[in-house]
């Protein structure tokens, strides 16, 4: 359905009440709303299949009444309510995450939005040197902890000589639908920091 509709953008989202679908259509600056009170007990990825086969439906039966495509489209955005919201609402962000391991930035307690290429060595080196003084053994820390620390400060070290990046689109707290690929992408959840919380 989101294709007949020429979507460039549509994201799914929830609340304890309803889930949401906004969409934006392609050569417009209108988003288009629908929304659905949640089931009781239900989950949200039930809910949404409701929604989207409600609309699914409504555009088919227009489309064998008419036989034209585009008067079963219009019937299905004559069924949005036309939000105010602004257009970075559905627009996704991009977001910059280096391409290493997880587990090394972990092991050095670093966040990925800590690796910028203007200060990668010293952050590196920093994170490395605090951990150190935690889990040397010498200092009454675990050897094996201790190699796995100085594994991943060479690991890293190592990617900072050639760092790379990968680029993603999205929200923290949305599906994205991308209309260029006719694909969802799931929300990017934002890495925890040191403190553990987010």
């Amino acid at each position: 359905m989101l294709r007949a509709l020429s979507t460039r953008y549509a994201t799914f989202y929830f609340t304890d009440f309803a889930v949401i679908m906004d969409i934006l259509l392609y050569g417009t600056g209108q988003i288009h709303s629908y929304m659905l009170p949640r089931s009781s007990g239900g989950k949200p990825v039930e809910d949404f299949c409701h929604l989207s086969n409600l609309l699914g439906n409504l555009w088919w039966s227009e489309k064998h009444r008419t036989h034209k495509r585009y008067l079963a489209s219009r019937q299905v955005l004559h069924r949005a309510r036309k939000s105010s919201a602004p257009l970075n609402s559905v627009l996704p962000a991009v977001f910059v995450v280096p391409s290493v391991k997880a587990s090394s930035l972990v092991r050095l307690q670093l966040d990925s939005s800590d690796l910028t290429p203007s200060n990668l060595e010293s952050k590196i080196k920093t994170a490395y040197r605090r951990q150190a003084m935690k889990h040397h053994p010498d200092l009454g820390g675990s050897r094996e902890t201790f190699l796995k620390i100085q594994e991943a400060y060479e690991k890293l070290t190592e990617w900072a000589q050639r760092p790379t990046f990968i680029h993603r689109k999205g929200f923290p707290d949305k599906w994205l639908y991308e209309g260029a690929r006719n694909r969802w992408i799931k929300p990017i959840m934002p890495r925890k920091n040191k403190t553990g919380s987010f």
